[in-house]
Formats: structure tokens, sequence, C-alpha cells
């Protein structure tokens, strides 16, 4: 990223944040961020899974729980909060209840992931906050988190098979994306579609 691309970044972040907090309390300036930033409808872009790629997703309005939760703990950081990163191991084959016939013999050849969501320290306490799942996918089942009181635990978008894993924000480069082939793209084209199919439904 040049230095150029590094001022752009900032003064998005920083125009965002504006818009999104003004007059509010610290208390509700984090809620606000958090339901502006699950609003933002869910989907798999590999583009934007890069540790600098979530303005992107601002752009297009469409994005991931990686580029999602990297804008949340920039956002939280300005506000002064103390954020790590929470990654869990899962299996999209977990969702195969709610699938379309298609898009679960997709999900069946998909290896390993993971999610990503936030930590934060709110008055001393570790508190979970994913902003994956906007409200347009509660209609699946899917854990969607309608209203957060800004203190305690989120949903979690999903049930991990495996332990945490907490990341400090300077160890991001630590969790950078495998590379996709082909299946995991099928599968993410297929998700995408599936998932607007059900939003306008």
């Amino acid at each position: 990223m040049s230095k150029l691309d590094g001022i752009v970044m900032t003064d998005i972040i920083d125009r965002k944040l504006h818009e999104w907090t003004q007059g509010k309390s610290i208390t509700d300036a984090r809620i606000s961020i958090y339901y502006k930033v699950r609003d933002i409808p869910y989907a798999v872009i590999p583009d934007f899974n890069g540790p600098e790629q979530y303005v992107d997703m601002l752009r297009l309005n469409r994005g991931s729980c990686t580029p999602k939760h990297l804008l949340m703990c920039k956002m939280y950081q300005r506000l002064g909060l103390e954020v790590l990163y929470a990654v869990y191991p899962f299996r999209w084959d977990a969702f195969e209840a709610i699938y379309p016939p298609r898009l679960r013999r997709l999900a069946q050849a998909m290896p390993l992931s993971h999610h990503l969501a936030c930590k934060v320290d709110i008055n001393g306490n570790l508190i979970l906050v994913d902003a994956t799942l906007d409200l347009g996918l509660q209609k699946l089942g899917l854990p969607v988190t309608q209203k957060w009181d800004g203190h305690s635990d989120t949903n979690l978008a999903m049930n991990p098979c495996d332990e945490e894993q907490l990341y400090h924000p300077l160890e991001a480069h630590l969790m950078q994306p495998r590379t996709l082939d082909e299946k995991s793209l099928s599968f993410y084209n297929a998700l995408n579609s599936w998932l607007d199919e059900i939003r306008h439904q």
C-alpha cells in the first residue's frame, strides 16, 4: 500500500466514523458502529480478505467476517477501545441443513475454514462482538444479533469446531488468507448468489 493509499484509507475511515458516531455517547457510538458494520450484506469476496481491503468493502457495501471485523477494530481503536481478533475454525458443511442441494454438495468439498470476530475490552471485560450476519439472513435461522446493548456478548455467527485463537491487531499479518482453489471459488460464488436470493424473497 502506498503512502497516498494510506491517507485515502484513513480519510474514508475517519469520515465514516464521524458519520456513524457524531453526537453519541461512547456506548452509543460503539453500538452504532456495530449496527452499521453488521448491516453490510454478508458476502465472501476473496479480494477483500487482506488486511487493508476493508475500505473496498465500504465502497461495494458487501463483505464477509474478515473485512467487517478489520474495519470494526480500526473504528473501535479510534474510540480508545482495546480490541483483539478472535479466530474460530469451522466447517462450511455444518450449515448443510439450510443449504439448497447444489450448495450442500459444494460445501462438503470445502476445507476447514476460519471465522474472524472481535473481542473488545469493555469496562474490564473481554466481550465478543461479532457483526458478521446482516438482518436479511435471520429468516434462515442463523444466529443474527438483532439488538446489542454495547456491554454483553453478541451471538457468534457459527459453531466452532475447535478452540478460539486470539491475536493482537499488530499480529493481523499472521491471519493471512490461504490461496483459494477452484472448488472454493465456486462455493463462494454460489453462496453469495443464494444469500442474495434469500434477502429478496
